[in-house]
Protein backbone atom coordinates (compact mmCIF):
# COMPACT_ATOMS: atom_id res chain seq x y z
CA UNK A 1 0.00 0.00 0.00
CA UNK A 2 1.42 3.32 -0.80
CA UNK A 3 0.90 6.32 1.50
CA UNK A 4 -0.74 9.57 -0.06
CA UNK A 5 1.46 12.79 -0.24
CA UNK A 6 -0.72 13.82 2.96
CA UNK A 7 -0.12 10.66 4.76
CA UNK A 8 3.61 11.68 3.69
CA UNK A 9 3.54 15.18 5.38
CA UNK A 10 1.91 13.75 8.65
CA UNK A 11 4.53 11.42 9.15
CA UNK A 12 7.20 14.21 8.68
CA UNK A 13 5.34 17.09 11.24
CA UNK A 14 4.50 14.78 13.89
CA UNK A 15 8.26 14.21 14.62
CA UNK A 16 7.99 17.42 15.99
CA UNK A 17 5.64 16.64 18.73
CA UNK A 18 2.55 18.50 19.48
CA UNK A 19 2.83 21.29 22.36
CA UNK A 20 1.38 20.04 25.85
CA UNK A 21 2.04 16.65 24.86
CA UNK A 22 3.28 14.10 27.31
CA UNK A 23 5.25 10.69 26.49
CA UNK A 24 6.56 8.10 28.38
CA UNK A 25 8.59 4.74 25.93
CA UNK A 26 9.75 2.37 28.71
CA UNK A 27 13.41 0.94 28.06
CA UNK A 28 12.84 -2.74 25.98
CA UNK A 29 15.17 -4.07 29.10
CA UNK A 30 13.15 -2.40 32.08
CA UNK A 31 11.17 -5.82 33.18
CA UNK A 32 13.83 -8.27 31.88
CA UNK A 33 16.93 -6.23 34.54
CA UNK A 34 14.35 -5.81 37.55
CA UNK A 35 13.14 -8.66 39.41
CA UNK A 36 9.91 -7.04 39.14
CA UNK A 37 9.06 -9.54 36.54
CA UNK A 38 6.84 -12.08 38.47
CA UNK A 39 3.50 -13.48 37.73
CA UNK A 40 1.57 -10.11 38.23
CA UNK A 41 3.80 -8.00 35.44
CA UNK A 42 3.97 -10.95 33.25
CA UNK A 43 0.38 -10.61 32.43
CA UNK A 44 0.28 -7.22 31.44
CA UNK A 45 2.47 -3.96 31.75
CA UNK A 46 2.70 -0.64 30.72
CA UNK A 47 5.41 0.08 27.56
CA UNK A 48 4.25 3.81 26.20
CA UNK A 49 1.86 5.81 27.85
CA UNK A 50 1.43 9.31 26.08
CA UNK A 51 -1.31 12.26 25.80
CA UNK A 52 -0.88 14.50 22.85
CA UNK A 53 -3.65 17.65 23.04
CA UNK A 54 -4.77 18.80 19.81
CA UNK A 55 -2.83 16.65 17.68
CA UNK A 56 -2.44 18.36 14.47
CA UNK A 57 -0.70 15.72 11.80
CA UNK A 58 -0.85 13.07 14.31
CA UNK A 59 0.03 9.53 11.78
CA UNK A 60 1.07 6.77 12.68
CA UNK A 61 1.66 3.64 9.98
CA UNK A 62 2.71 -0.05 11.25
CA UNK A 63 2.80 -2.10 8.43
CA UNK A 64 3.28 -5.49 10.81
CA UNK A 65 1.18 -4.72 13.15
CA UNK A 66 1.81 -3.90 16.69
CA UNK A 67 3.19 -6.18 19.46
CA UNK A 68 1.35 -4.45 22.35
CA UNK A 69 -2.33 -3.62 22.49
CA UNK A 70 -3.12 -0.04 21.65
CA UNK A 71 -5.62 1.62 23.52
CA UNK A 72 -6.53 5.42 22.66
CA UNK A 73 -9.07 7.44 24.68
CA UNK A 74 -10.18 10.67 22.24
CA UNK A 75 -11.59 13.59 24.86
CA UNK A 76 -12.04 16.29 22.09
CA UNK A 77 -11.74 16.30 18.16
CA UNK A 78 -11.63 13.49 15.60
CA UNK A 79 -9.47 10.56 14.24
CA UNK A 80 -9.71 7.53 12.58
CA UNK A 81 -7.95 4.37 12.40
CA UNK A 82 -7.68 1.67 9.85
CA UNK A 83 -6.70 -2.29 10.59
CA UNK A 84 -6.22 -3.58 6.94
CA UNK A 85 -8.98 -1.86 4.35
CA UNK A 86 -11.41 -1.19 7.45
CA UNK A 87 -11.37 1.80 8.92
CA UNK A 88 -12.70 3.09 12.03
CA UNK A 89 -14.47 7.41 12.41
CA UNK A 90 -13.30 8.10 16.00
CA UNK A 91 -15.09 11.52 17.97
CA UNK A 92 -15.63 12.63 21.63
CA UNK A 93 -15.61 10.35 24.31
CA UNK A 94 -14.70 7.18 22.18
CA UNK A 95 -12.03 5.16 23.04
CA UNK A 96 -10.79 2.10 21.07
CA UNK A 97 -8.56 -0.68 21.48
CA UNK A 98 -6.87 -2.41 19.02
CA UNK A 99 -5.23 -5.73 20.45
CA UNK A 100 -1.54 -7.30 19.49
CA UNK A 101 -1.65 -8.34 16.31
CA UNK A 102 0.28 -8.96 12.83
CA UNK A 103 -2.47 -6.88 10.56
CA UNK A 104 -1.69 -3.95 8.65
CA UNK A 105 -2.46 -0.55 11.14
CA UNK A 106 -2.45 2.80 10.85
CA UNK A 107 -4.37 5.79 12.41
CA UNK A 108 -4.22 9.60 12.44
CA UNK A 109 -5.79 12.79 13.49
CA UNK A 110 -8.68 14.48 10.97
CA UNK A 111 -6.82 17.17 9.28
CA UNK A 112 -9.66 20.21 10.61
CA UNK A 113 -10.34 18.73 13.97
CA UNK A 114 -7.55 16.84 15.54
CA UNK A 115 -8.10 14.65 18.57
CA UNK A 116 -7.01 15.14 21.68
CA UNK A 117 -6.49 11.80 23.20
CA UNK A 118 -4.89 9.66 25.78
CA UNK A 119 -3.51 6.47 25.13
CA UNK A 120 -1.55 3.97 26.40
CA UNK A 121 0.56 0.59 25.07
CA UNK A 122 0.72 -2.26 26.94
CA UNK A 123 2.24 -5.82 26.39
CA UNK A 124 2.74 -8.54 28.25
CA UNK A 125 3.77 -12.94 28.34
CA UNK A 126 -0.13 -13.46 28.87
CA UNK A 127 -1.26 -10.40 26.51
CA UNK A 128 -2.95 -13.28 24.19
CA UNK A 129 -5.07 -14.70 26.89
CA UNK A 130 -5.85 -11.74 28.57
CA UNK A 131 -7.68 -10.41 25.11
CA UNK A 132 -9.15 -13.76 25.07
CA UNK A 133 -10.24 -13.45 28.59
CA UNK A 134 -11.63 -9.69 28.05
CA UNK A 135 -13.26 -10.62 24.41
CA UNK A 136 -10.95 -7.46 22.99
CA UNK A 137 -10.65 -8.31 19.40
CA UNK A 138 -9.49 -6.49 16.05
CA UNK A 139 -13.33 -6.14 15.06
CA UNK A 140 -14.71 -4.20 18.46
CA UNK A 141 -14.37 -0.94 16.53
CA UNK A 142 -14.61 2.91 18.79
CA UNK A 143 -16.78 2.60 21.77
CA UNK A 144 -18.72 5.61 23.64
CA UNK A 145 -18.25 6.69 27.04
CA UNK A 146 -19.21 9.35 29.35
CA UNK A 147 -16.20 11.56 30.03
CA UNK A 148 -14.07 9.19 31.87
CA UNK A 149 -13.06 11.65 34.65
CA UNK A 150 -11.90 9.31 36.64
CA UNK A 151 -9.74 7.23 33.76
CA UNK A 152 -7.94 10.14 33.30
CA UNK A 153 -6.91 10.41 37.16
CA UNK A 154 -5.68 7.25 37.19
CA UNK A 155 -3.88 7.59 33.59
CA UNK A 156 -1.97 10.73 35.50
CA UNK A 157 -1.48 8.46 38.77
CA UNK A 158 0.20 6.13 35.78
CA UNK A 159 1.85 9.03 34.52
CA UNK A 160 3.41 10.68 37.09
CA UNK A 161 4.50 7.15 38.74
CA UNK A 162 6.50 6.49 35.91
CA UNK A 163 7.95 9.60 35.23
CA UNK A 164 9.54 9.18 38.81
CA UNK A 165 11.87 6.58 37.32
CA UNK A 166 11.57 2.68 36.83
CA UNK A 167 11.97 0.98 41.09
CA UNK A 168 10.31 -1.78 41.45
CA UNK A 169 7.64 0.03 43.48
CA UNK A 170 7.21 2.50 40.59
CA UNK A 171 6.61 -0.20 38.04
CA UNK A 172 4.74 -2.15 40.45
CA UNK A 173 2.11 0.89 41.08
CA UNK A 174 1.68 1.91 37.76
CA UNK A 175 1.06 -1.17 36.47
CA UNK A 176 -1.74 -2.49 38.66
CA UNK A 177 -3.06 0.86 38.34
CA UNK A 178 -3.17 -0.05 34.66
CA UNK A 179 -6.27 -2.70 35.56
CA UNK A 180 -7.85 -0.11 37.03
CA UNK A 181 -8.06 2.29 34.01
CA UNK A 182 -8.53 0.04 31.46
CA UNK A 183 -11.76 -1.56 34.02
CA UNK A 184 -13.29 2.27 34.01
CA UNK A 185 -14.06 1.79 30.09
CA UNK A 186 -14.66 -2.05 30.12
CA UNK A 187 -16.86 -1.94 32.97
CA UNK A 188 -18.32 1.76 32.78
CA UNK A 189 -21.14 0.73 34.94
CA UNK A 190 -19.47 0.12 37.52
CA UNK A 191 -17.85 3.26 37.85
CA UNK A 192 -20.09 6.26 36.34
CA UNK A 193 -22.39 5.66 39.14
CA UNK A 194 -21.15 6.60 42.77
CA UNK A 195 -23.55 9.78 43.31
CA UNK A 196 -26.98 11.15 42.19
CA UNK A 197 -25.53 13.23 39.67
CA UNK A 198 -23.49 10.80 37.93
CA UNK A 199 -26.92 8.40 38.18
CA UNK A 200 -29.12 10.99 36.32
CA UNK A 201 -26.79 11.71 33.52
CA UNK A 202 -25.78 7.95 33.16
CA UNK A 203 -30.02 6.57 33.31
CA UNK A 204 -30.11 9.54 30.69
CA UNK A 205 -28.13 8.23 28.20
CA UNK A 206 -29.41 4.55 28.39
CA UNK A 207 -32.59 6.27 27.77
CA UNK A 208 -31.72 8.31 24.59
CA UNK A 209 -29.57 5.01 23.49
CA UNK A 210 -33.49 3.29 23.93
CA UNK A 211 -35.21 6.25 21.83
CA UNK A 212 -32.80 7.05 18.98
CA UNK A 213 -36.17 7.12 16.47
CA UNK A 214 -37.52 9.92 18.82
CA UNK A 215 -37.04 13.33 18.70
CA UNK A 216 -36.29 15.23 22.33
CA UNK A 217 -35.61 18.23 24.06
CA UNK A 218 -33.35 19.23 26.77
CA UNK A 219 -36.88 20.08 28.69
CA UNK A 220 -37.95 16.77 27.85
CA UNK A 221 -34.75 15.24 29.28
CA UNK A 222 -34.65 17.20 32.51
CA UNK A 223 -38.21 17.12 33.31
CA UNK A 224 -37.36 13.08 33.79
CA UNK A 225 -35.50 14.37 36.62
CA UNK A 226 -37.48 17.25 37.60
CA UNK A 227 -34.67 19.50 37.34
CA UNK A 228 -34.33 22.89 35.42
CA UNK A 229 -33.03 22.68 31.57
CA UNK A 230 -30.28 24.42 32.67
CA UNK A 231 -29.06 22.70 35.90
CA UNK A 232 -29.60 19.34 34.40
CA UNK A 233 -27.61 20.63 31.26
CA UNK A 234 -24.85 21.83 33.73
CA UNK A 235 -24.46 18.47 35.59
CA UNK A 236 -24.55 16.47 31.61
CA UNK A 237 -21.60 18.53 30.73
CA UNK A 238 -19.46 18.27 33.95
CA UNK A 239 -20.21 14.66 33.71
CA UNK A 240 -19.46 13.95 29.71
CA UNK A 241 -17.75 16.96 28.23
CA UNK A 242 -20.71 17.75 25.89
CA UNK A 243 -24.26 19.26 26.21
CA UNK A 244 -27.23 16.54 26.28
CA UNK A 245 -28.46 17.13 22.66
CA UNK A 246 -25.22 17.21 21.24
CA UNK A 247 -24.69 13.34 22.90
CA UNK A 248 -27.90 12.68 21.76
CA UNK A 249 -26.91 13.45 18.11
CA UNK A 250 -23.72 12.10 18.45
CA UNK A 251 -25.74 8.81 19.50
CA UNK A 252 -28.12 9.12 16.60
CA UNK A 253 -25.03 9.29 14.14
CA UNK A 254 -23.34 6.25 15.27
CA UNK A 255 -26.17 3.87 14.63
CA UNK A 256 -26.94 5.68 11.42
CA UNK A 257 -22.73 4.57 10.60
CA UNK A 258 -23.78 1.11 11.84
CA UNK A 259 -26.80 0.62 9.43
CA UNK A 260 -25.18 2.20 6.41
CA UNK A 261 -22.26 -0.21 6.94
CA UNK A 262 -23.99 -3.11 7.74
CA UNK A 263 -26.89 -2.99 5.95
CA UNK A 264 -28.46 -1.63 2.54
CA UNK A 265 -31.79 0.28 3.94
CA UNK A 266 -32.09 3.57 2.05
CA UNK A 267 -30.57 7.16 3.70
CA UNK A 268 -33.84 8.55 3.68
CA UNK A 269 -34.97 5.43 6.01
CA UNK A 270 -31.90 5.76 7.50
CA UNK A 271 -32.94 9.29 8.12
CA UNK A 272 -36.33 8.30 9.44
CA UNK A 273 -35.50 5.35 11.57
CA UNK A 274 -33.84 7.82 13.53
CA UNK A 275 -36.23 10.83 13.79
CA UNK A 276 -34.99 13.15 10.76
CA UNK A 277 -38.06 13.39 8.39
CA UNK A 278 -36.16 15.42 6.39
CA UNK A 279 -33.52 13.92 4.81
CA UNK A 280 -31.36 16.64 3.38
CA UNK A 281 -30.89 17.38 7.05
CA UNK A 282 -30.12 14.35 8.02
CA UNK A 283 -27.31 14.35 5.74
CA UNK A 284 -25.86 17.73 6.39
CA UNK A 285 -25.76 16.70 9.74
CA UNK A 286 -24.21 13.78 8.78
CA UNK A 287 -21.45 15.30 7.43
CA UNK A 288 -21.11 17.53 9.61
CA UNK A 289 -20.12 15.28 12.30
CA UNK A 290 -18.32 13.06 10.44
CA UNK A 291 -16.56 14.58 7.13
CA UNK A 292 -18.25 13.24 4.49
CA UNK A 293 -21.83 12.48 3.50
CA UNK A 294 -23.92 9.13 4.14
CA UNK A 295 -23.53 8.27 0.41
CA UNK A 296 -19.61 8.62 0.82
CA UNK A 297 -19.46 6.95 3.91
CA UNK A 298 -21.45 3.92 2.33
CA UNK A 299 -19.34 3.77 -1.19
CA UNK A 300 -15.96 4.08 1.00
CA UNK A 301 -16.67 1.68 3.65
CA UNK A 302 -18.83 -0.95 1.14
CA UNK A 303 -15.34 -0.52 -1.10
CA UNK A 304 -13.34 -1.36 1.52
CA UNK A 305 -14.64 -4.65 2.37
CA UNK A 306 -14.36 -6.00 -1.12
Amino acid sequence: MTLSTADNKRKKKVRDGFEGQKLISLPNMIYKNTDTVNALLNQIFITHIGYFPKASSHFRERRKGCEDNIFIYCIGGKGWYMIDKKRYEVGPNQFFQIPATTRYLKYAADQDQPWTIFWVHFSGKEIDAFNQTLNITLGDGPQQIHYNEKGIQIWNDMYRCLEMGYSKDNLNNANMCLYHFLSTFLYPEQHFTGNEDKGIVRETIVFMRSELANKFTVEDFSARHKLSASHFSSLFRQSTGISPMEYFIQLKIQQSCHLLYSTGTKIKDVAISLGYDDPYYFSRLFKKIMGISPKQYRVINNGLNK
